[in-house]
């Protein structure tokens, strides 16, 4: 049984920048890019990390940057480096095979608040017709088609936090049904004021804005909440079969995937990990991998007090032979729906450099929950497999096995 599916192409805009080479090096540094945000100002938390240098209009020109929120501006622009990265040309009858399954948190909080005022002020007719279309989560998926040209299945999938990890698996499973000979996968995600807000009432976030490039500590004993994040990752999928036909460079294989719930509360972890173990070892069952062969964990890690003892509660007993172990938030923040699908992109990048970047701001573990985190530097490490997971509120759990090319 066929298990595993060739990633061509690779689409960023992250807060760590768009380009991969430049990623790597930004990653490398080992130094969060958080920052005090002028549009959060006056909020109980205001900072956050921030994919700058990105222009809608410019790219995507002014008509459609106007029509369209920002988590669509991001995942569209992902999906257009990502076909641009593959070599892909999305024409003729394979058009009818290219699907698109992108993970997006929630609908858009940053323009639909204005729309909601001006219905709550009595001015119904002042609200945009293009509300309800610029907001709907399933749009990001509908426009990527619009724009590339693919006619086959068209969706987004939605697990909190976990939603762009989900995407990934959900798209390797269409591919091995053979329903598509490509899938442009991953997820899509901004932040808004009104999310920053929610997040800092339920205390999720991370106070010190007075030291902002301190804030995110995933793993670390003085962690106190994660810093919020944006930004989109698309992955070019494909049938290895596919991909050899047109002779594409193929940067890893993605050959397992995990998916299970907590069953437990609306927003805490199992404290335990069992919900987290179980996705886990079904990607790496689907991979027909044992655990001492994976190379480095792309963990989690959101940098809150329940969910990184959770995790490192799981992974210790995962792994007791205890691999490298990165956490990218703790540099780029954390990007909600589209984390997982960033993290799966730096996974693929870390295999092909066989380098395992660095987490910032890890000053001491937890006794009794110690990993092998990689600190300060880069971390040359030969290796063939590397896990990346993904956990959200509602008990969501998901995890990706990839391999080296």
């Amino acid at each position: 049984m066929e298990r595993e599916v060739a990633v061509t192409g690779l689409g960023l805009l992250t807060p760590a920048g768009t380009d991969p080479d430049g990623i790597c090096k930004t990653l490398a540094e080992g130094r969060s890019l958080a920052a005090r945000n002028p549009a959060l100002a006056g909020l109980p938390v205001d900072i956050s990390c921030n994919v700058t240098g990105f222009d809608a209009r410019a790219e995507l020109g002014v008509r459609l940057a106007r029509r369209l929120d920002r988590f669509t501006h991001l995942g569209l622009a992902a999906a257009r480096r990502a076909v641009h990265d593959a070599g892909l040309e999305i024409t003729g009858a394979l058009s009818h095979r290219v699907g698109v399954v992108l993970g997006v948190g929630s609908n858009s909080l940053l323009t639909y608040v204005a729309e909601f005022t001006r219905l709550g002020e009595g001015r119904p007719e002042t609200v945009s017709p293009l509300a309800l279309t610029r907001s709907v989560p399933s749009m990001v998926a509908g426009e990527i088609a619009v724009d590339v040209g693919a006619r086959g299945p068209n969706f987004t999938v939605s697990s909190a936090c976990a939603s762009g990890t989900t995407a990934l698996g959900v798209a390797r499973g269409m591919l091995l049904d053979g329903q598509c000979d490509v899938v442009l996968a991953g997820g899509s995600d901004a932040w808004s004021p009104m999310t920053a807000t929610c997040f800092s009432q339920m205390r999720a976030l991370s106070k010190r804005c007075d030291r902002p490039d301190l804030a995110s500590r995933p793993f670390d004993q003085g962690r106190d909440g994660f810093v919020l994040g944006e930004g989109a990752a698309v992955l070019v999928l494909e049938r290895p079969a596919h991909a050899r036909a047109r002779r594409a460079r193929v940067r890893a294989m993605l050959c397992g995937y995990g998916a299970s719930a907590d069953a437990y509360h609306p927003t805490a972890p199992r404290p335990d990990g069992q919900g987290a173990e179980q996705a886990v070892r079904q990607a790496l069952g689907q991979a027909g991998c044992r655990p001492g062969v994976i190379g480095h964990v792309n963990a989690h890690g959101t940098s809150t007090r329940l969910g990184d003892a959770a995790e490192a509660v799981m992974l210790r007993r995962v792994f007791p032979d205890g691999p490298p172990v990165t956490a990218n938030k703790s540099i780029v923040g954390h990007a909600l729906g589209a984390a997982g699908a960033i993290e799966a992109a730096f996974t693929v990048l870390a295999l092909e450099r066989q380098e395992v970047p660095p987490t910032a701001n890890l000053v001491a573990q937890d006794t009794g929950y110690e990993l092998d985190i990689v600190t300060r530097r880069p971390r040359r490490v030969t290796h063939d497999y590397a896990l990346s997971t993904s956990f959200g509120f509602g008990g969501q759990n998901a995890a990706l096995v990839f391999a080296r090319a």
